[in-house]
Parts: C-alpha cells; sequence; structure tokens
C-alpha cells in the first residue's frame, strides 16, 4: 500500500470528477475510466461560455450617433 499523500488524494477526486461526468455529461462509469483527460477537457470545454468579442472603435461611434439623445 503507497503511503504517498498523492494517491490518498486520488481516489476521492477521481470518484468526484466520475460523478460530474454522470450528472453533466450522462457518461457511466466505464466511459469516464476510458476516456483521456484531453477528451474529458474538450468535451467540458462546450460548458464554457464563448468569450465576447470586442467592438472596434467604427461601430462604436456609428453606434453612439445612431442612439444618442439630442
Amino acid at each position: 500500500m503507497s503511503t504517498d499523500p498523492a494517491d490518498a488524494r486520488f481516489g476521492p477526486g477521481a470518484a468526484r470528477l466520475s460523478g460530474h461526468a454522470a450528472l453533466l455529461l450522462g457518461w457511466t462509469p466505464e466511459t469516464f475510466w476510458k476516456a483521456t483527460p484531453e477528451e474529458l477537457g474538450t468535451v467540458l470545454a462546450t460548458f464554457t461560455p464563448a468569450e465576447a468579442g470586442g467592438i472596434d472603435r467604427t461601430t462604436l461611434n456609428a453606434m453612439m450617433e445612431r442612439d444618442c439623445d439630442g
């Protein structure tokens, strides 16, 4: 039996992550354990909101002119 502290943290953390994958993704434990970290990360990235694009100065000026209050 290992005395490495990382081993003691791995089991509970993996069980928690497996539960999250089941709840969020509908994955079975078998699907979770067969997935690579990259596959899991790719799927979970779809839950991250897309970054909003900025607005350029020309568009901002046009909006201000169009929507000014007098």
